[in-house]
């Protein structure tokens, strides 16, 4: 564990970006490196698992809220908005974790060899849950790192230690709900295809009768089964991915809050700054300049549509 602390921090001291998030070649792998705790961290997760090796981290996602600390494994099961806060970190201990996408593929591939799970009902889809990591599952984290320094290697051997990292997740406690996840008949899996036209096409009007022909449901049935998973309506959630991604584009990019406003799809700057500062509780400019005098570390633009914070 303590190696794996090391090669995180000496990583990110590196990569990192405001928010002490370091993207790397290896696709899905990512890792975050907090000495100061940056107060909420709005994101959009893509489903992952995510190793806590030190500190801990307040979690909401949905109607469930959770700290994690060092030595759970959190996994997110969907595309769900998060709101995360670091609660225990220091610059001699910092926050340390190493995040992990989940291949929907794999899983379907290893859980039709290690047998299905029984669906779901509705009522019972959970999108957040821990275990304590076990020493299989952080050593293919380990092996995805080792990557790092032998990037000629990574197309040959990422399959297989991805493969069995998913192996290890779905033969572990909470293994029944990730087959039920992964099921094309169950209700996640259904949502998700209309989850992924949202964040592809986040700046259009999306018709949400389309979203429902996508998740093969009615529009009642969608709309009520969209609001349990994520806690949001289809037009909440588009707007979520707009405003975190208008914030990286401030932020990041340097961009005008009317700027940023339009890039992501808002015809009105006045609707944009009111939404805005409900999410962040504060107007655009004056949150881009508090969050920039925060700031210490090298930044490393991320774009909150597509990926997510760990």
């Amino acid at each position: 564990m303590d190696t794996l602390k090391q090669a995180v921090r000496a990583y990110a001291s590196r990569h990192a970006n405001r928010d002490g998030l370091a993207l790397t070649p290896v696709p899905g792998l990512r890792m975050m490196c907090v000495e100061t705790p940056p107060g909420d961290l709005h994101s959009i997760y893509r489903p992952l698992v995510c190793f806590v090796l030190q500190g801990a981290k307040r979690m909401v996602v949905g109607n469930q809220e959770r700290v994690f600390s060092a030595g759970q494994s959190v996994i997110v099961n969907a595309d769900m908005p998060v709101l995360g806060r670091i609660v225990q970190a220091s610059r001699a201990e910092p926050y340390l974790a190493i995040a992990v996408e989940l291949e929907v593929t794999i899983l379907r591939e290893l859980a039709a060899h290690m047998g299905g799970a029984q669906l779901q009902r509705p009522s019972e889809i959970r999108t957040l849950f821990a275990l304590d990591s076990e020493a299989a599952v952080l050593d293919c984290a380990a092996r995805l790192m080792s990557l790092l320094d032998r990037p000629e290697a990574t197309p040959l051997l990422r399959p297989g230690i991805m493969q069995e990292l998913h192996y290890w997740l779905l033969s572990g406690p909470h293994g029944a709900v990730l087959r039920a996840h992964a099921d094309p008949d169950s209700h996640a899996s259904r949502l998700a295809a209309a989850i992924a036209i949202l964040r592809t096409e986040y700046r259009s009007r999306v018709p949400v009768e389309r979203l429902a022909d996508a998740a093969a449901m009615s529009l009642t049935a969608f709309h009520k089964h969209f609001k349990h998973m994520t806690s949001l309506t289809p037009g909440q959630y588009q707007k979520r991915l707009r405003l975190i991604e208008a914030r990286r584009l401030m932020l990041d990019e340097g961009l005008s809050a009317s700027s940023a406003a339009f890039e992501v799809g808002y015809e009105s700057v006045s609707q944009f700054t009111r939404e805005y500062g409900r999410l962040f509780r504060a107007p655009p400019k004056r949150d881009a300049l508090r969050t920039r005098g925060k700031s210490t570390i090298v930044e490393d633009g991320q774009k909150a549509g597509t990926s997510a914070l760990v």
